[in-house]
Formats: structure tokens, sequence, C-alpha cells
């Protein structure tokens, strides 16, 4: 089981759209896929068409001790992968899990009884360093950072990417930088294209060669409650989720011959 945090501390920079298209995406490619989402906002949850309203027991619960992830794991209709839901409950969590004993890893504790039933576990964190952002970091194995090739997202990188060294220093020696994959894209854009390019003279081979375009199909799918590479496949941002899967895959294969 190869688990992912999907981060970023800045809002707004496609974390949600990535962990719902990619879920679909490797579930398409035939991978057992587990979508956490970790965002009170439960974005993700309604993205993948599991309506967060009506839920009878959410990620929340699992996280606080009062129900396993078997009772809060939902399928996602159209998608055929597996979701833990989150609503507005989980913001409770924030103050309750305070007083817990290693309240950091009580996510990792829950996922790791079930180790065996999945390929990859895709934690969709919310866009801030809190207790939640920290159970998803030190349950993951690695993060995918998408951002957005623009001046702002550049001086935020550089925050997101110290605090990562600093679990992987005192609480998951496992965690690792695993890509920045570029989002948002616009190729007719001089200043996308040289943030981009820094990025590549910076990062090297950390950044994913997927680049994902700006696409309004993929903005109008959440409203549907389907992911975009399934609302419709032939368009270019499905196009790209869909072969940012086939590299994830890839990359996880020649992670395994290294180990």
């Amino acid at each position: 089981m190869h688990i992912f945090a999907i981060a970023n501390q800045k809002g707004g920079v496609g974390k949600t759209t990535t962990a719902v298209n990619l879920a679909a995406a490797l579930a398409q490619a035939g991978q057992r896929t587990l979508l956490v989402d970790l965002d009170p906002q439960g974005n993700a949850t309604m993205g993948s068409g599991v309506d967060k309203r009506t839920l009878s027991a959410s990620i929340y619960q699992m996280l606080v001790g009062l129900a396993t992830m078997p009772e809060v794991r939902a399928m996602s209709p159209s998608g055929q992968y597996a979701v833990l839901p989150a609503n507005r409950d989980l913001a409770a969590a924030e103050v309750e899990m305070v007083d817990l004993e290693r309240r950091e890893q009580r996510l990792k504790q829950a996922l790791a009884r079930h180790a065996d039933e999945y390929d990859f576990v895709l934690i969709d964190c919310p866009p801030s360093l809190s207790i939640l952002t920290l159970n998803g970091l030190c349950a993951a194995h690695g993060v995918i950072i998408p951002m957005q090739c623009e001046y702002y997202a550049l001086e935020g990188l550089s925050d997101l990417v110290n605090t990562i060294k600093q679990v992987h220093k005192n609480l998951n020696r496992d965690l690792r930088i695993i890509g920045l994959l570029r989002v948002m894209f616009d190729p007719r854009s001089t200043l996308s294209n040289q943030v981009s390019r820094q990025l590549e003279e910076h990062f090297g081979d950390k950044v994913f060669k997927t680049l994902v375009p700006r696409n309004v199909r993929l903005a109008e799918a959440p409203s549907y409650g389907v992911p975009g590479v399934l609302f419709d496949r032939n368009a270019k941002g499905a196009q790209a989720y869909l072969a940012f899967a086939e590299e994830m895959i890839e990359r996880v294969k020649t992670w395994e011959m290294e180990q």
C-alpha cells in the first residue's frame, strides 16, 4: 500500500481536483484506490459523488475512536474507488484530538489495519498546517504538491518544503516529496512558462512530466458529483490526469525497485 498526501498550505491550487481525479484515474487503471478526505469542507467527498449531508459516520468518528474504518468507508458511485468521507463534523476533531495520545498518528494507525486492501491511498489535506494535515503527513510515504505556475506559489513552496522536512525529522522518517504537479497551466502565459522552467531547474526529476491545463470541464465536474476524468474523458484536463495516473504508477514501480 502506497500512501500519498496531496498537500499545499496555499488554498485554491487544485488539491481536491487532483485528489479526486487521480483517485478515479488510478481506479480506471485497475489500481485498488482509497481517497481520504481530511478537509472539513468535504469537497473531495462531494466531488466523488458521496453526499456529505447524509453521512451516518465520517472520518471524524474514525479519528476520535467512535467508529472503525469499515463503518465509515463509502464507495464513489461513478469512480469505483473507496472514500473515507468528511463533513463539517471534522472541524471538531481539531479540538477533541488535543487530549488524545499520539494524536498525530491516528490516521496512520487506522490505515495500517487495512494495509493489504489497497494499492494506493490518497489523502486530500486541508490548506493549513493543522492537526489534520499533520495526521495526513504522518500517515503518508510521500507528498504530492499541486501548484500553479505563478509567483506567489513559489513563495509558499519553500514554507511547505520546510514543513515536510520538519515532519520527516521529528515524526515520520518515511516521508519525502514524491513530486510537484503543475496544475491550471496556461501555455500562452509567459509567467507560467518561466515559473515552470524555474521549477524544473530547481527540483529536477521531482517535477512530474504531466502538465494539467486550465480546463472548464474539470471545473464543472464536481457540481455533478463525478470526477472530471469520467465526466468528460476527452477533455484536455481529464487526459492530463489519466496521464498523471500512469506516471504515478511508473514512478512507484521505480521506487519499489530502488528499495
